[in-house]
């Protein structure tokens, strides 16, 4: 007859759960840790995209909406969340 150690067992089963835990949580901590040592070390850097990051815009006329080439610089959160959104639409827009 097999011999099943049950503690043995919650012990393993414990562990792969606190394996889950860190993996599905601890990348999205990491990027906000980053994020904030970034901010603190150079608030008055502009976010730089190279080329290949940049979607290419499409030739249009000139009556459509313009295309906002940089990001706005807004003190509110929520001034920046309506800034954002249009420039999603307008990027929609363009495509």
């Amino acid at each position: 007859m097999i011999d099943i150690d049950y503690v043995q067992v919650i012990k393993w089963v414990l562990i792969v759960l606190l394996a889950g835990f860190i993996g599905q949580f601890g990348r999205s901590l990491a990027t906000y840790l980053m994020k904030k040592a970034r901010g603190a070390k150079a608030p008055d850097q502009p976010d730089v995209t190279t080329e290949a990051e940049s979607p290419k815009q499409p030739l249009q006329s000139t009556a459509s909406a313009p295309v906002i080439s940089e990001k706005p610089s807004l003190p509110g959160k929520s001034e920046k969340k309506a800034a954002k959104a249009l420039i999603k639409m307008r990027k929609k827009e363009n495509k």
